[in-house]
């Protein structure tokens, strides 16, 4: 393979005979380039493998039980989403665990039933519950003004 070959893709040819040291040259060249290319090959395949290993090992496993709250992905195509709209519906309760992935959940709002494929639940974490009494409440539309101590 010539570097003509190469940057063209087609064979040149030459009115006069290529000598058979430049021959040998370009030839020596061409397996020296493939077997960078395979030591390159080598090395992508070693960091793949090394990426996907790291990537499973931080993916978070669901493990869903029945009565525990869900969130479900709202998927519904709408004309116009706000960026800061969230897109995980209500709070669902999950009544039953089949095989295969798929998960029977009752809707709290409506007490509807409906088989979902568990990629598109998330678990839902209750926050901390407002202490009642103990909260401090700051107006913000009048200002206070910072006594000044010398």
């Amino acid at each position: 393979m010539s570097p003509y070959w190469i940057i063209f893709g087609k064979v040149y040819h030459l009115l006069v005979e290529i000598k058979h040291r430049a021959y040998w040259a370009i030839k020596k060249c061409n397996m020296a380039y493939d077997q960078a290319d395979k030591e390159t090959y080598e090395n992508s395949q070693i960091y793949k493998k090394k990426v996907k290993q790291f990537h499973d090992n931080k993916i978070l496993r669901k493990e869903f039980r029945v009565g525990q709250k869900v969130l479900l992905f709202n998927s519904r195509l709408k004309l116009i989403v706000g960026k800061l709209r969230s897109r995980w519906d209500g709070t669902f309760v999950v009544t039953n665990i089949f095989s295969y992935a798929v998960v029977e959940l009752r809707d709290e709002a409506n007490n509807r039933n409906l088989k979902i494929n568990r990629h598109w639940i998330n678990p839902y974490r209750e926050g901390p519950t407002p202490m009642v009494g103990e909260m401090e409440s700051i107006l913000l539309m009048e200002p206070t003004l910072l006594e000044d101590t010398p």
